[in-house]
């Protein structure tokens, strides 16, 4: 419910007022009192120590930003490896992108600024709804790794609802598991929510729309195992590995998975 809160003001902004430039930008009113009041900064005081806790509210060291904000872009490049790699394996199908053509029909200036905003408001409202206020009570209860199963499981099923998502289900799950872990370690919803914003704006600019050209490889099975494909494989290894490494780097005062 709170991720869904946040994405819909963003949704009624864009039936309201169509995808205008200055529609975009007014949206960053909205998500800067939904930031301000999820993470405990604001009225009612009596339930701002609760907010603060579920929104991963702590200071982080500048060892920990370092790490951390490494993590969420190894993050990016790991999911994009994801994808590339399945859709050398099976044909990208032509639904994938069919539910964001609208924003093909924009000038390229509202175009981009509008998935700019969309990555964001994804960004903030599904890590602060799901890596927040569900994995944290979850993680006091049940321990981190059912905590990140669970919430996991939930972000996938919801998911469902996209054109894209029956077809990359597994990626979207093991996406929302590395949000979870890095969330737990950093003890911040920042670093995933740069991370999961900046792969947004891949997502919507390459994979649901061709803005940033149109992925045309054939797969494998057509053109054998080739450089390009050894080159995504071995990035998804290599990024994966140092995904966990950065993870590694980032210590908890408490327990660990």
């Amino acid at each position: 419910m709170v991720s869904t809160i946040g994405i819909a003001i963003w949704s009624a902004d864009i039936y309201l007022f169509k995808l205008s430039t200055w529609s975009i930008i007014l949206m960053l009113v909205p998500l800067w009192l939904y930031w301000k009041f999820l993470s405990g900064n604001s009225w009612p005081k009596r339930t701002s120590e609760t907010r603060r806790r579920f929104f991963r509210s702590v200071q982080l060291s500048a060892h920990g930003w370092k790490w951390a904000l490494v993590a969420g872009l190894l993050f990016v490049l790991i999911v994009q490896s994801c994808f590339v790699i399945t859709f050398r394996i099976i044909p990208l199908p032509d639904s994938f992108s069919s539910q964001y053509e609208i924003v093909e029909s924009l000038p390229a200036s509202v175009a981009w600024l509008a998935i700019f905003m969309s990555s964001l408001v994804a960004g903030v409202c599904e890590e602060v709804g799901f890596r927040g206020y569900m994995q944290v009570p979850l993680e006091h209860r049940y321990g981190p790794g059912v905590a990140i199963v669970v919430t996991s499981i939930v972000f996938s099923l919801v998911h469902l609802d996209r054109s894209w998502a029956s077809t990359v289900f597994p990626i979207i799950f093991f996406a929302s598991v590395l949000l979870g872990i890095l969330a737990y370690r950093a003890q911040s919803l920042i670093p995933g929510i740069v991370g999961h914003s900046l792969l947004d704006v891949f997502d919507y600019s390459l994979w649901w729309t061709k803005l940033l050209g149109k992925f045309d490889w054939k797969t494998i099975s057509v053109t054998g195992v080739d450089g390009h494909f050894v080159l995504w494989c071995s990035a998804f290894i290599i990024a994966t590995v140092a995904f966990f490494w950065a993870i590694s780097k980032l210590k908890l005062s408490n327990s660990t998975l």
